[in-house]
């Protein structure tokens, strides 16, 4: 069995998938935080309120957006290689998110 490559970018939703909007306010803190930078793992919960952000992820994904993981190189506190996950919006994804902030007149 090949193992998969995890320096790539990971995602699920389709780029062409129109962005639904929300209310949720994890989801709003969430994007907030994601339309100015990535954010780790870690990070993503504690800005958004969450203590499982892969699955505010995987909503924001099902509601259209693209939401990609990177992976990186991170050396832990015991002094060994890990590979935590960073996500981002993609271009399309700030697209998608701008244009329902101006249809909801949050532009």
């Amino acid at each position: 069995m090949k193992t998969p490559d995890t320096t790539k970018a990971v995602s699920s939703a389709p780029n062409s998938a129109k962005f639904t909007g929300t209310d949720n306010p994890r989801h709003l803190r969430a994007i907030t935080v994601l339309i100015r930078r990535p954010v780790s793992r870690q990070e993503l919960d504690s800005v958004a309120g969450a203590s499982n952000s892969p699955e505010l992820v995987a909503e924001l994904r099902r509601r259209g957006l693209d939401v990609p993981c990177d992976r990186i190189h991170f050396i832990d506190r015991d002094g060994k290689d890990c590979r935590p996950g960073v996500y981002r919006l993609s271009d399309a994804d700030r697209r998608k998110v701008h244009q329902w902030q101006a249809r909801r007149g949050h532009g």
